[in-house]
């Protein structure tokens, strides 16, 4: 049966795409493998069929990608990304969007698209991405799957093509807490940070998700007995987050868009427009922002772990896409712009549809906050 191109670029019939060079805990898994990674023998396509066809053949396998091949894992294939990582939907305009397994004619979240769904759909049992803004923890909500954002840099980045290297960071996503777990078995290094176990969870931040997303998050958090404490949203975080991530994505992806703009779609290339019109002035002063909000970020959440939505509303449906965007990007910012670990784990809303409960820990606890998610999450989905 042919692969659905929304979902695959590459995927071999029958597989794997690249058999396991080791044995370990994660025999038998396979794996989809986004669309930035380096695998080798094969181009990175970014989601991009200009970027794709100009890209060269990569020679060695991205450090992560090598990590779970040694660990046991067998690459199912590479799955399909957002245009060069750059939005949360899932909508690719060259590729299409993926379908969503668990909430069928809504979208995948994105931008780790394709390997949430191949994941939600039994194709394959672990999704290698990455998320700079929200682009594991978004599929993961929408999707009814767990999926981790660990601390910014802990999980080497060799052989991954970046959106912005302030933010990006390497995250994965499975159907379940062990598998997920496991994953960081190979992919993370010991704890270096101190988690007390103290949830804490904040009204303000409930509020600017849906009635039934904020409902089932606060379930979460109160069955896990989380105290609630004064956080409310800053939207100026958000807004330095946005322009440094838009500074530095063009920095990266500038000199050679700047006369193929024409090959991205409207939603991406408008994001890439706002990008190339930021000066140096403006960029170094959204560094500056991020730099004190990471400060009060850290300070505020100490050694606790903060419970607050994965995503805004559950899954919407295609012509709603962009409509969340602000209110789940002032819940993600909290994690990318601190820096920090954050593990999105499944809950069912009243209607049925899946959403995320996001905790958040502090940094270079990523093992510890695995283990409290997964006690924290045990049968809401």
């Amino acid at each position: 049966m042919a692969s659905d191109l929304s979902v695959w670029r590459v995927r071999p019939e029958p597989g794997p795409l690249t058999a396991p060079t080791g044995s370990g805990v994660l025999d038998g898994e396979t794996v989809a493998v986004k669309d930035l990674f380096a695998i080798a023998g094969q181009r990175v396509g970014a989601g991009n069929p200009a970027w794709l066809a100009a890209a060269p053949v990569a020679e060695a396998h991205a450090v992560a990608v090598a990590r779970l091949l040694a660990a046991g894992a067998a690459l199912a294939g590479i799955a399909q990304t957002e245009e060069f990582a750059y939005s949360l939907t899932g909508a690719n305009a060259h590729y299409g969007t993926p379908p969503n397994p668990r909430a069928p004619g809504r979208i995948s979240g994105g931008s780790t698209s394709g390997p949430a769904t191949a994941v939600a759909s039994g194709q394959a049992s672990i999704a290698l991405g990455t998320d700079t803004g929200g682009s594991v923890r978004v599929p993961a909500s929408y999707q009814g799957l767990w999926g981790i954002r660990p601390t910014h840099g802990v999980v080497p980045a060799g052989g991954l093509l970046p959106l912005a290297p302030s933010f990006d960071t390497v995250g994965w996503l499975a159907r379940d807490a062990a598998t997920l777990a496991r994953v960081g078995d190979v992919l993370l290094p010991a704890d270096g940070g101190t988690l007390s176990g103290e949830l804490v969870t904040s009204d303000a931040l409930l509020a600017l998700a849906a009635p039934e997303v904020r409902d089932a998050v606060g379930q979460l958090a109160r069955g896990a007995g989380a105290k609630r404490v004064d956080w409310a949203p800053e939207p100026a975080w958000l807004a330095a987050f946005q322009t440094l991530q838009a500074a530095e994505a063009w920095v990266v992806h500038g000199a050679w868009l700047a006369t193929r703009m024409d090959t991205l779609g409207p939603a991406v290339r408008g994001r890439f427009e706002r990008a190339r019109s930021i000066d140096t002035s403006d960029a170094e002063a959204a560094r500056a922002a991020v730099v004190r909000a990471r400060a009060e970020i850290r300070d505020r959440l100490g050694d606790r772990v903060l419970v607050l939505p994965s995503a805004a509303t559950v899954a919407p449906r295609p012509e709603e896409a962009e409509a969340a965007r602000e209110a789940t990007m002032l819940l993600t910012c909290i994690a990318g712009i601190g820096g920090l670990p954050a593990v999105s784990v499944p809950v069912a809303t009243a209607s049925g549809l899946p959403a995320g409960a996001c905790l958040v820990g502090p940094a270079g606890s990523d093992r510890a906050l695995l283990q409290l998610a997964g006690e924290s999450g045990t049968g809401l989905w």
